[in-house]
């Protein structure tokens, strides 16, 4: 299943992301579990990691460097907001 397109991307903090997204859905995405390692390491900078920002279309989010999270992972592993 595909899921729907991000409308935005907000930084939260403590490495945590607010996901809207077309069909209205809103969820949190924790990022720590990926802070990790060389490749993600650096999104443990918080001035870095508030710099995020959708893909064109968006199809998923990333930064400035190239890190990307898989928009399904996103979808799937996030917490929806109750409204």
């Amino acid at each position: 299943m595909l899921q729907p397109r991000l409308t935005t991307v907000e930084p939260l903090p403590k490495r945590k992301l607010r996901l809207v997204y077309e069909t209205g859905e809103i969820k949190v995405f924790d990022v720590t579990p990926y802070v990790d390692g060389d490749w993600y390491g650096e999104l443990n900078d918080e001035s870095y990691f508030r710099n995020v920002h959708l893909i064109d279309g968006g199809s998923g989010i990333e930064w400035a460097h190239g890190q990307d999270i898989a928009p399904h992972e996103l979808y799937e592993l996030s917490k929806a907001i109750i409204q």
